[in-house]
């Protein structure tokens, strides 16, 4: 897409920018069905006057505003070069790392381009991307350290971007098998009082991971694969007295260990293997006067050489956008009234 000049001046103070839209690129995947990301687009810039005739595009509005519509153009056109379309979220999220960028809060050069078009791993005629700065970034250091800890709240694709790491790691022969475990322990109740057998009593804590799974591999390869030993998913109690080498394991919900818990995760790691441990150190569900391993072991391990903490937020949940909303609600809840979760302190959900 390019800016061209114009046939006449805007007025005075203002900018104008006119882009042509390459032929072979159809006018809706660049406005939208009933120009829907258009819509997007004309929202976040108010002040902005947008109009489209044929394939030509044109803004007029403050140099900053304009500045900015051109880049977003440009950078919609190099995610639908390579064939991927654009949605009314991914136009969104362009706009605010585009504005990140110019207010100088972004503290990358990663554009909005790079950020939506690295493919992760293509399975059963979909592909899985991160969605987000963070989320690239924390993909990124999953490549580069042994350990990384992924720390964010619910909907922010911590747990599913580290597992299909691992399936594009088990798949490239990387490592030689993949190793998914939690903690069961979850909203006060205790296995004991579970009815069933042990497996029957742990598979309801286990069944995120399951699910997950089988959006990443064909179904019928996963009991198979489970049979060989190439994916165990496992409660973390079973982890005690191993090490694991030429293994991909992820440690899911880890604000419900205890610190002697994540101390014996961590030294499970052997030779030719990454961790990746992820969980949101604001739903911890530990009894009360128990510590978070999470919360702790930030403290102790933040620094350390080849160990990475990737932290998300709301900005990067890629839910319901009321999923995001009610993260900030509760955050600002708790800020001014003192309290955990909407709880105070001395109640269940007291910080550890």
């Amino acid at each position: 897409m390019t800016q061209t000049p114009t046939g006449h001046s805007p007025a005075q103070g203002q900018a104008r920018a006119q882009f042509t839209v390459p032929a072979q690129h159809p006018m809706v995947t660049v406005l939208g069905s009933g120009d829907s990301l258009l819509r997007v687009i004309e929202k976040a810039f108010p002040a902005a006057d947008i109009h489209v005739r044929g394939n030509e595009i044109s803004a007029t509005g403050e140099a900053a505003d304009v500045a900015l519509v051109q880049r977003l153009f440009d950078e919609m056109m190099l995610v639908l070069r390579t064939g991927q379309p654009m949605t009314e979220d991914a136009v969104e999220r362009s706009i605010a790392m585009l504005r990140a960028s110019e207010n100088g809060t972004s503290d990358g050069q990663e554009t909005p381009a790079e950020v939506l078009t690295q493919n992760i791993l293509s399975s059963r005629g979909r592909t899985i991307r991160p969605k987000t700065l963070n989320q690239k970034r924390y993909v990124d250091a999953i490549d580069k350290h042994t350990i990384v800890f992924g720390i964010g709240p619910a909907g922010t694709g911590k747990t599913y971007l580290a597992m299909a790491k691992a399936v594009q790691a088990l798949q490239s022969k990387q490592v030689n098998r993949i190793i998914l475990t939690r903690p069961a322990v979850e909203a006060g109740e205790r296995l004991g009082f579970l009815p069933g057998t042990l497996y029957e009593k742990i598979d309801p804590y286990l069944r995120p991971l399951y699910d997950a799974l089988h959006d990443m591999l064909d179904p019928d390869s996963i009991p198979r694969l489970m049979a060989a030993g190439t994916i165990e998913v496992a409660p973390l109690a079973y982890m005690r007295g191993r090490t694991l080498n030429d293994a991909f394991i992820i440690l899911d919900e880890a604000q419900n260990t205890s610190p002697e818990q994540m101390k014996m995760f961590l030294t499970r790691l052997g030779f030719d293997s990454k961790i990746v441990i992820t969980g949101d150190v604001t739903q911890v569900d530990l009894p009360t006067g128990t510590k978070s391993g999470l919360r702790q072991v930030q403290d102790i391990l933040e620094g350390l050489d080849d160990v990475h903490f990737s932290r998300l937020s709301s900005q990067d949940v890629v839910r319901h956008k009321l999923v995001g909303r009610i993260v900030d609600a509760y955050e600002k809840y708790d800020n001014e009234n003192g309290t955990e979760n909407g709880t105070h302190k001395g109640g269940r959900n007291k910080r550890k």
